[in-house]
């Protein structure tokens, strides 16, 4: 526990048996009270390592794609009753070690969702991101902070920390099942006026981490304009999505 609250970390996971024993050995055992891992459908061993490890499994039958691992990787969590969930990908592209104090950043009430960026500091072209994905993060960051109002280093990092109010607050579940989940969430943590905070992660590409091709990254670009055009449309009272329906402000 930290601050007499609650630490659980899920790991969405999909063919991370490769990683999963890396990445769940950097967890820091002394805060975190306990590790859940979703299984996407994954057609290597990832279940069964996992269990050997002693993590609490979830195995779903058929893929829900990332979005869909994360609404169950939350539900879970909060079932556990969770006061703080830490989502770390089993791939070890994100070091578990920042684990610590993204979630005493939110147990000591600073902030209500914590960022792991990769952008702040010059960890993401030295950790091996690719040229193209660094300038379209880059860019695509600074239509989203002008659209949203805000001044984030990166809206793309998959290592996040959240409070349990913050999770219990959100429609999550009309959210999309791919990827374009993270950016729907931003938005919506945006607009019920939540806290958020940064801090600066070192990050690692290697063959056996992760990664969408171009042509799902050029997809999951225009999802994450439409999502802060939502917004912008939304705030402004010309138009509201289903998932920003049910989205109220603190």
């Amino acid at each position: 526990m930290l601050n007499n609250k609650k630490v659980a970390v899920v790991l969405p996971a999909f063919n991370a048996e490769l990683t999963l024993e890396r990445t769940f050995n950097e967890i820091p055992k002394d805060i975190v009270d306990e590790v859940i891992l979703v299984d996407d459908a994954s057609s290597d061993k990832t279940v069964q390592l996992a269990k050997k490890l002693g993590i609490t499994t979830i195995q779903h039958q058929h893929n829900r794609g990332y979005g869909g691992n994360q609404k169950t990787c939350y539900e879970a969590a909060l079932k556990s009753r969770a006061d703080i969930v830490v989502m770390v990908h089993p791939d070890y592209q994100y070091t578990p070690k920042l684990i610590t104090p993204m979630a005493g950043m939110i147990a000591f009430g600073v902030y209500d969702c914590v960022l792991g960026s990769r952008i702040l500091g010059r960890g993401a072209l030295s950790g091996g991101m690719p040229l193209y994905k660094y300038i379209f993060n880059r860019m695509l960051t600074a239509v989203q902070n002008i659209l949203l109002g805000q001044k984030l280093s990166e809206y793309h990092t998959g290592y996040r920390a959240f409070s349990r109010e913050l999770l219990q607050s959100l429609p999550l579940d009309q959210n999309s099942d791919d990827f374009v989940f993270d950016s729907q969430m931003l938005v919506q943590i945006i607009l019920a006026q939540f806290r958020i905070g940064e801090i600066s992660c070192p990050t690692k590409y290697f063959p056996e981490a992760s990664s969408i091709n171009f042509s799902r990254s050029v997809t999951y670009g225009f999802g994450c304009l439409a999502a802060a055009i939502s917004f912008r449309l939304k705030t402004l009272g010309l138009y509201s999505y289903p998932y920003l329906d049910l989205v109220r402000r603190r």
